[in-house]
Formats: C-alpha cells, sequence, structure tokens
C-alpha cells in the first residue's frame, strides 16, 4: 500500500508562514500479515519550509512502537489481548 501526506499544516506549525517543500524519501514499513499475506507499507512524508527561519519542518509521527515494527495502537492491542490467552 502507498501512503503520501496530504498537503495540511501540521497545527503546531499553523502560526507560522510555511510552504510545501516536496517529500522526503519513500521508507517502507511491514506491517501484520493480513489473511497470511505480507503488508508493506510505502510511506512518504511532506516537508514544509517555515519562510520566516528558513527551516525545515515536518509534522511527528510517533507511529511506531519502541522496540517493535508495529504501531503503537496495534501493539497496545496484542498486549491488551494476550492477557486473555491461557498460559
Amino acid at each position: 500500500m502507498y501512503l503520501k501526506e496530504i498537503n495540511s499544516i501540521p497545527k503546531e506549525y499553523r502560526p507560522f508562514k510555511l510552504s510545501s517543500k516536496g517529500f522526503f524519501d519513500e521508507i517502507t514499513v511491514q506491517d501484520f500479515p493480513i489473511r497470511g499475506h505480507q503488508v508493506y507499507l510505502h510511506i512518504t512524508r511532506r516537508r514544509w519550509l517555515n519562510e520566516d527561519t528558513g527551516k525545515v519542518v515536518f509534522r511527528d509521527w510517533n507511529l511506531v512502537a519502541d522496540g517493535t515494527r508495529v504501531t503503537q495502537e496495534f501493539a497496545s492491542f496484542l498486549k491488551e489481548i494476550n492477557r486473555f490467552q491461557p498460559k
């Protein structure tokens, strides 16, 4: 699946004058298999130029849980259902 970030300025940068400056290189994340098929997410993140400071800014994505290759939300889900599994 290919995901491209939309041109929507992150809320923490809305007070600043930003202009879209393209994308970072695409990254690939392997997600949880669906029906026995491997799932790869190809993600392209957008970047903006803060015209007042001249610095490049981007959205802070804390999607991947530390030490895993799954999203934080999915890791929490797995942890929760594991509580109910017989040991």
